[in-house]
């Protein structure tokens, strides 16, 4: 397990990495308008993660030390992120520092993705940053069953598109199952949930605009 003066150390690399790169100018323009809008969707990277994981406010809150309050603010942008607020979130999170922000490695395209299990099941970020449309894929090893309060509220638009096996999408009062190649698109305000329909499990992919951006297909 890693030390908290190391962990503490490398965040703050990275978070002074950022602010040199923006006040020395020596990233070309596009990079650094790149990093600062980065830094301005900290606020809605932080609420996708957290309702990625259907957690609530308090308990995030609780984890990491700090008011639900400030988190509720630093979340819809009325905080300004720091280091001594984005630390202990990251490690709630389990991510670094700058996955957590979304900075852009500089000239880089590529994704490096970090596989993240929850629960029952693997979600891979196929997205950087905060800004925008979010992809995932979601790997189920088996057949799921929705617990008492499994349905979620939250703003957003979500599509969903099912690569292998079925999955049980309950939305609202409907349960509908969609099969490979099949595909979905709901507003998250409705109560909802999804999960493995069947034991041999279900790979599927989701884009998830948190404020309620809808994905746009052009063909």
């Amino acid at each position: 397990m890693e030390e908290p003066r190391e962990s503490g150390e490398r965040a703050a690399h990275a978070t002074g990495r950022m602010s040199e790169i923006l006040s020395d100018g020596s990233a070309p323009v596009e990079a650094q308008e790149a990093i600062r809008q980065s830094l301005a969707g900290v606020g809605a990277r932080l609420r996708v993660l957290r309702q990625e994981q259907g957690r609530t406010l308090d308990e995030v809150a609780e984890l990491a030390g700090m008011s639900t309050s400030t988190l509720s603010r630093l979340e819809s942008g009325k905080r300004k992120p720091s280091l001594e607020l984005l630390l202990p979130l990251a490690g709630v999170y389990g991510l670094p520092l700058d996955e957590l922000v979304g900075t852009p490695p500089i000239g880089d395209p590529r994704i490096h993705i970090s596989p993240r299990k929850f629960h029952d099941q693997t979600i891979l970020p196929l997205s950087r940053g905060a800004i925008g449309v979010q992809a995932f894929k979601h790997i189920v090893d088996g057949r799921q069953t929705p617990k008492l309060g499994a349905l979620k509220t939250h703003p957003g638009f979500e599509w969903v598109y099912v690569i292998r096996g079925r999955l049980t999408l309950i939305l609202g009062d409907r349960t509908m199952v969609l099969s490979a190649g099949e595909a979905a698109e709901f507003d998250t305000r409705t109560p909802h949930w999804f999960g493995g329909a069947d034991d041999g499990g279900v790979e599927y992919l989701s884009l998830f605009g948190p404020e309620g951006q809808r994905v746009h297909m052009k063909s």
